[in-house]
């Protein structure tokens, strides 16, 4: 079902698989709790269980719920949130290890769009991956994302987007797995 931009949130997202324009590409996802969905993502898109999926968050209350206690975001890392930033993380318990592949850490972003900001303040955190098939490039224009009209519960009219990725910054290991658009200086001379 195609939803526009006013009617969106009127709908429940209980075991459904979404997708919708983020800041950077459009996304495919579901709430974070449901495993069921998860594994129709991996199955959409035919992506290999062992490449964890990232989960979108609203604000920083939300990413706390999710990682281990005493686990402190930079100054430097944090003002780029909202924004094209995903942080690496020690998982908490609430993480199921579908969403990491079993690894002990989450990828975590509060995305700079205001349709995907409002969907989590909404319904909560969500994992989200980018809308292709594995392998293939990202989905960026929205009449590409009609192909997947028959394979997803909502799909989130939007306009067409930019291709470049977030920047991603593994925390527990202090280092940047990926540069995207986000430009982060990091080390001891900084």
């Amino acid at each position: 079902m195609i939803l526009d931009q006013n009617n969106y949130l009127n709908y429940c997202l209980l075991n459904k698989v979404i997708v919708f324009p983020t800041d950077t590409v459009y996304g495919i996802g579901c709430l974070y709790e449901d495993k069921e969905s998860i594994l129709k993502i991996y199955d959409i898109k035919g992506r290999d269980y062992s490449k964890p999926m990232v989960v979108l968050c609203a604000d920083l209350k939300q990413v706390y719920s999710l990682i281990k206690e005493n686990q402190e975001i930079p100054i430097k890392l944090r003002k780029h949130w909202p924004g094209k930033l995903t942080i690496i993380f020690f998982r908490n318990e609430k993480v199921c290890d579908i969403i990491t592949s079993g690894k002990e850490t989450v990828g975590i972003r509060i995305p700079g769009n205001k349709i995907g900001l409002e969907l989590l303040k909404k319904h909560g955190p969500m994992v989200v991956t980018s809308l292709n098939y594995s392998n293939q490039p990202a989905i960026t224009k929205f009449s590409d994302v009609l192909t997947f009209e028959n394979k997803v519960d909502y799909i989130i009219k939007g306009n067409d987007l930019e291709s470049i990725p977030s920047t991603v910054f593994d925390l527990a290991r202090d280092e940047i797995l990926r540069q995207g658009e986000v430009i982060i200086k990091w080390g001891s001379n900084v």
